[in-house]
């Protein structure tokens, strides 16, 4: 597909069947969010990739008592792709955000859907989030930017709405 096309075309999915992706399109997606800009190529940004059940469903409940909720904030998606970035960079943050939108369109250019899901900072700022990274024997400063969940869409593919006015402004 076009990447422009792809950009246009991605629209985030809330509702997934269960059956799994290859791994090796599970790679090839990853591969695609390693090399997603970063500030001075730092490389902020580490990726946790989740295929065991029984860890993505307790990753899936603490992110639902953090939201206050009981039910599945990653839709049933069979994978979770947790992006975390190194605090000590000034540019974490937007490194790791580039990471997210790099695996997002990565996915959907392999017939992949994907959605962004919040609340990975509040995850690894728990005991449970660093007893996770500790036993990965992951070192450093990290904080959670973002779940990428994947699978594939028990729904039909959204058509994006308009783009709202006064979205660019122009200087010429």
């Amino acid at each position: 597909m076009d990447a422009i096309a792809n950009m246009l075309t991605r629209r985030s999915i809330r509702k997934f069947k269960s059956d799994m992706i290859p791994k090796n399109i599970i790679e090839k997606i990853i591969e695609a969010g390693t090399y997603a800009a970063t500030g001075m190529n730092r490389q902020s940004p580490i990726i946790i990739a989740v295929t065991n059940k029984e860890i993505r469903d307790k990753l899936s409940a603490q992110n639902a008592g953090i939201m206050g909720v009981d039910t599945d904030p990653f839709y049933n998606a069979p994978v979770v792709l947790i992006v975390l970035a190194n605090k000590n960079m000034p540019t974490f943050l937007y490194d790791g955000s580039l990471v997210m939108g790099n695996l997002m369109n990565a996915a959907h250019a392999y017939g992949i859907s994907s959605c962004w899901i919040h609340r990975a900072k509040e995850e690894f700022e728990s005991q449970e989030g660093k007893g996770l990274l500790e036993r990965l024997g992951i070192k450093g400063d990290y904080e959670g930017i973002g779940h990428c969940i994947l699978g594939y869409a028990d729904c039909e593919q959204p058509v994006a709405p308009p783009r709202k006015e006064n979205y660019v402004y122009w200087i010429e």
